[in-house]
């Protein structure tokens, strides 16, 4: 008897799995952050471009900003970087780099060759300043507001169309109507 339950037990119990995590009108980007509407990890590091040059969030107090996590491994970040250029030409926020898991000379060379979009770019050479923030990959994209809560996180590349639709409501909302 339980030469047949135990297979159909088994199958019974993928078949509930792969319909709850194949669900096609399930939100992939929308992986919940204990971070919404808590403080920002705060981080001093050395930036990517002069490591004599410390990057800090809390030099940000006061402003609402765009904390973008990438790797010059990670294939997503390399079709975001003209979204983000487009992004950081239209002066909207501060977008704040942090260069997660990757080589310092790696990552100056693709700033170089392909644009830097960041007002600053930390370098996360002990990726503990990713873990803190809750990184579970790249990209991902934080906004955090004036008193340094993390308001919104956005996994996967950038689009313009989710910068329109996602992060300027948001920015709208923070600055009480006007962005």
């Amino acid at each position: 008897m339980w030469k047949f339950l135990l297979p159909f037990a088994a199958f019974v119990a993928l078949a509930v799995l792969f319909a709850f995590g194949l669900n096609p009108s399930r939100d992939i980007h929308s992986l919940p952050s204990p971070l919404i509407g808590k403080q920002a990890p705060v981080f001093t590091l050395s930036d990517v471009l002069d490591p004599t040059r410390q990057v800090s969030n809390t030099t940000l107090k006061g402003q609402v900003y765009v904390l973008n996590v990438w790797g010059t491994w990670c294939f997503a970040c390399r079709q975001e970087q003209e979204t983000l250029l487009a992004i950081s030409r239209q002066h909207v926020v501060p977008i704040i780099g942090l260069d997660y898991m990757d080589n310092r000379e790696k990552a100056k060379q693709w700033l170089e060759q392909l644009g830097n979009p960041y007002q600053a770019v930390a370098y996360d050479a002990e990726n503990r300043t990713a873990i803190n923030w809750g990184v579970y990959g790249a990209p991902e994209t934080f906004l955090v507001d004036g008193q340094g809560r993390v308001v919104y996180k956005f996994i996967s590349p950038i689009t313009l169309d989710v910068w329109q639709h996602e992060f300027l409501p948001r920015i709208a909302a923070i600055r009480g109507g006007g962005a």
